[in-house]
């Protein structure tokens, strides 16, 4: 039964279909947490995949304060300082780490939020749904691009 207590829970995502229709109406993808080419990590070539698969990506690191630029993009220090919409924030941060962000992507209204593969916060998850954000939890988007044949 979904009333006014659960309608919420529609905007949380766990399913192909669901996640295929969320990447098809996505095209620009804020990465809080990106990391700079030189890590070798996932935070880095997730979001260079997503790039060559046509989606335009808008850094957002945490760390790297002297990085003014990744993936040939500007960077930026809050989601919410991001200028134009923002369709996806794709969050590399650890679990206990998002919260410090929810009210700054909350500011921004993005389409939906991500958390990658690992990443499970599920108080933030409900909050940004809560405020109509579609949330994907603990999936690799790189993984998702590729099952839809991105």
């Amino acid at each position: 039964m979904t009333g006014p207590d659960t309608a919420w829970q529609q905007h949380l995502i766990d399913d192909k279909a669901g996640i295929r229709a969320l990447l098809e109406r996505t095209h620009r993808i804020a990465v809080l947490g990106i990391k700079t080419a030189e890590s070798g990590q996932p935070a880095y070539y997730v979001p260079e995949y997503a790039k060559r698969a046509g989606y335009e990506i808008v850094p957002v690191p945490v760390y790297y304060p002297e990085v003014t630029e990744i993936l040939g993009e500007p960077v930026y220090r809050t989601v919410s300082a991001v200028p134009g919409e923002v369709d996806m924030v794709n969050v590399f941060r650890r679990a206990r780490d998002i919260d410090a962000h929810v009210d700054d992507i909350l500011a921004k209204r993005p389409a939906s939020v991500w958390f990658q593969l690992g990443i499970r916060n599920d108080a933030a998850a409900e909050r940004f749904a809560r405020a109509g954000i579609d949330v994907v939890q603990d999936r690799c988007l790189l993984v998702e691009l590729g099952a839809i044949g991105k």
